[in-house]
């Protein structure tokens, strides 16, 4: 009995913290990817512009990036479970206080600044980190996928629900209901309650301070290089999830096929983020993700040049909801590869914080452009055009670990 328990205190429930650590990613990730579906109903209800509520969102991904690299270093330094206590408490927050929310300064303060900074406490890129210290590193590529799947999941289980609670009981109770479900996230973080640690027999190369991390990572080309080309995904999908579904009703089309374009995307990612986990295991992740932004930009020009339809509509959504978060697993497989587990979290923040910046700039760009132009073609031509550069930045990655730890025997 005994050796049983002893043996049972040596290493974690991967099983437990796999399932746990996806239904967190599933319930962060869901609300805020169905805060497109307010835009309307807030924004006449308050009579607000398009623009004073697109910057609020993109003013939540800017503090969800800059809130992330601070998280991680929390979550390497105290343990995930603290981290996301801390975050569920202030994105819960952030979003009753959205439903007394009458100016644009208030707006910016809940739905900007205190659900982004309660995401980046809550995130699954912290999810992600922890099983890339539970799992083996042969495991690693497709417990990201399936990680990354279970936010995608959110996505399409939360758009919805939004849509048919804001039907049905109003925009302001679906975001109490939304902040009961953000609630149970301690509860399920319980199960990563943990911090990033090194082996007591690791080789005394893999040894580094917080500091020395970064500075190495900052100093490697590869590194610099996927920084640069997530800033393109944020940019991407933040303009996608907020301005899609008024897009589509601009164009002619009944408003709920918004919801559904929006589901669709998170449905398809999950067959995508699965898939990428599959392939990132097994061939390159820097051409895997070189083709992926290929893609996207092929897939935006078609969608913009055909006639509008609910049939262009679902293919569309369906196409990118397959390269939506499809680019998550290889890159953060390669923060693993090339640095290794020990500040994961720390160091998949920072790359994370570029995909914020370009989160925020696609989603106010998309607003104000909007505002000024009556048109969202300049923002589209712009996603475009971006997708082409990150598809050239990302082919010359090499996917290597850096030379300290080549000199220490393999995980």
């Amino acid at each position: 009995m005994t050796g049983k328990t002893h043996a049972a205190r040596q290493g974690p429930n991967i099983p437990l913290v796999i399932a746990c650590g996806c239904l967190v990613a599933l319930i962060s990730f869901g609300p805020r990817s169905a805060m497109g579906l307010f835009f309307q109903p807030m924004t006449e209800a308050r009579d607000w512009s398009r623009e004073i509520f697109a910057l609020a969102i993109a003013l939540q991904n800017l503090m969800w990036g800059l809130g992330q690299p601070v998280a991680g270093m929390m979550a390497d330094r105290f343990g995930t479970w603290k981290t996301m206590t801390i975050g569920a408490f202030l994105y819960a927050s952030g979003l009753v206080l959205m439903i007394d929310a009458e100016s644009a300064v208030a707006l910016n303060v809940s739905a900007g600044v205190l659900i982004g900074l309660g995401i980046a406490f809550s995130s699954f890129s912290l999810v992600l980190a922890a099983f890339g210290r539970t799992v083996t590193p042969a495991q690693r590529s497709l417990a990201f996928g399936i990680g990354t799947a279970s936010g995608s999941l959110g996505q399409f289980l939360f758009a919805p629900l939004g849509g048919a609670l804001i039907t049905h009981i109003g925009w302001q109770d679906t975001l109490l209901v939304f902040t009961g479900l953000v609630a149970l996230i301690p509860f399920l973080a319980a199960a990563l309650k943990g911090r990033s640690e090194l082996p007591r027999d690791s080789h005394p190369a893999a040894e580094q301070k917080l500091t020395s991390a970064m500075a190495e990572a900052f100093r490697t080309r590869g590194y610099i290089l996927l920084t640069c080309g997530f800033f393109v995904c944020g940019f991407h999908v933040a303009f996608i999830t907020v301005h899609l579904p008024p897009y589509i009703a601009d164009l002619g089309l009944d408003p709920s096929w918004g919801a559904t374009a929006i589901a669709l995307i998170g449905l398809c990612n999950i067959v995508g983020s699965l898939a990428s986990g599959y392939i990132g295991g097994r061939y390159s992740k820097s051409h895997f993700l070189s083709l992926i932004y290929l893609a996207r930009a092929a897939a935006i020009l078609v969608f913009i040049m055909v006639p509008a339809t609910p049939v262009t509509v679902l293919v569309f959504s369906g196409v990118m909801g397959i390269l939506w978060l499809s680019t998550v697993p290889p890159t953060s497989g390669l923060v693993a590869v090339m640095f290794g587990p020990r500040y994961m979290a720390t160091l998949f923040g920072f790359v994370f914080l570029s995909h914020q910046i370009g989160s925020f700039l696609g989603v106010w760009l998309g607003g104000k452009l909007y505002d000024e132009t009556g048109s969202y073609d300049a923002i589209w031509w712009c996603g475009i055009v971006l997708g082409l550069f990150a598809a050239l930045i990302h082919w010359p990655i090499q996917e290597k670990p850096v030379a300290r730890l080549v000199q220490q025997p393999a995980e």
